[in-house]
């Protein structure tokens, strides 16, 4: 079966891509990926070539997602504008990406007939929960132009569901870690920075309440809702783990055996959401269970870095961080 795969030179799209070609000994991919700063050809670079191909296209170009998507049974979409801090300083290439490009994807989808089209999404959609859980059907309140292009792209998928009978399942996933992460995200960044001995930024009081997800399991989730999932639903994909930001730091800290004095507070992100948490009944309903505590995930995190600096460091040493993140800490 060929499957199509958006932004797999990402983060999560390769850990997907990796884990999907051993779990599906059918299926080959190819990978639709316009190699923005954040994809890198090295995360998928030992994948074998006659069940791999990397396209180098942008989703918003029509004619080459649609040469791309043609003879494709599956679509999953995970390209994106993702980095929070980014959109804050100019939101137009999320807004062009996230929702234009999706748009292409579903009328290529549409033309061309694919079996399912799955959307990847996140828990930011519905912005920040004081207490319980966000469940399904609940309302999309976005607080960060990120969340609100990624809100808007799931809306699209909803709309191509009910007008177009499309074939659309749409996921929304807590925070993400894991090997491959580029190394501007909050945890790659403490990482590498504590094995430089740099400080690492904490935004506020670090009391911001996040759910961890080890992306494996993210990728084990989605092959769960692409065989057992309704077509038209949305499905929760949350972590094994919860805590406070200033407990994460701080359990990467004892892994690592570095000084608190490295963490440094610095003015909070605008709008920045206080908790995000999934009610996951759904998923589960479907049989899935993680495969990672986040004890063991994070340990083997923390090792990957270590024993991968050669490809972590050029990303961090070419810089063009546009982070917020980053301008904070250099105002103070």
């Amino acid at each position: 079966m060929r499957v199509l795969v958006t932004g797999g030179l990402g983060f999560i799209g390769s850990n997907f891509i990796r884990h999907a070609l051993a779990a599906k000994s059918s299926w080959s991919v190819v990978n639709v990926d316009k190699r923005t700063y954040a994809g890198n050809p090295a995360n998928v670079a030992d994948l074998p070539r006659s069940r791999h191909r990397w396209i180098k296209a942008d989703i918003c170009d029509a004619k080459a997602v649609e040469r791309a998507m043609r003879g494709c049974e599956l679509v999953v979409h995970f390209a994106a504008e993702t980095h929070v801090d980014r959109s804050i300083l100019d939101a137009s290439a999320f807004l062009k990406t996230n929702v234009i490009g999706t748009q292409v994807l579903l009328d290529a989808a549409l033309r061309l007939k694919v079996r399912r089209f799955l959307h990847v999404s996140t828990d930011e959609v519905y912005g920040s929960v004081a207490k319980g859980y966000s469940k399904e059907g609940d309302l999309l309140e976005p607080n960060s132009p990120y969340a609100a292009s990624k809100a808007a792209s799931d809306l699209l998928v909803r709309s191509y569901f009910v007008t177009h009978r499309a074939p659309v399942i749409t996921t929304r996933a807590s925070n993400n870690y894991g090997p491959y992460q580029y190394p501007e995200k909050a945890l790659p960044l403490m990482i590498t920075n504590f094995m430089e001995d740099k400080p690492f930024p904490m935004y506020g009081d670090g009391r911001q309440v996040r759910d961890w997800l080890h992306a494996v399991d993210h990728a084990r989730a989605i092959l769960t809702v692409l065989d057992r999932g309704e077509l038209g639903e949305v499905y929760n994909i949350g972590g094994s783990f919860t805590c406070e930001n200033r407990e994460l730091i701080a359990r990467v800290l004892r892994l690592m055996g570095k000084p608190a004095s490295l963490v440094k507070r610095v003015e909070d992100r605008k709008g920045h959401d206080r908790r995000y948490a999934l009610d996951c009944g759904k998923l589960k309903r479907l049989g899935f269970k993680h495969a990672y505590d986040f004890e063991r995930g994070l340990r083997e995190t923390v090792d990957w870095y270590r024993a991968n600096e050669r490809w972590w460091r050029p990303l961090k040493v070419e810089g063009g961080y546009k982070s917020y993140y980053c301008a904070q800490y250099r105002r103070r």
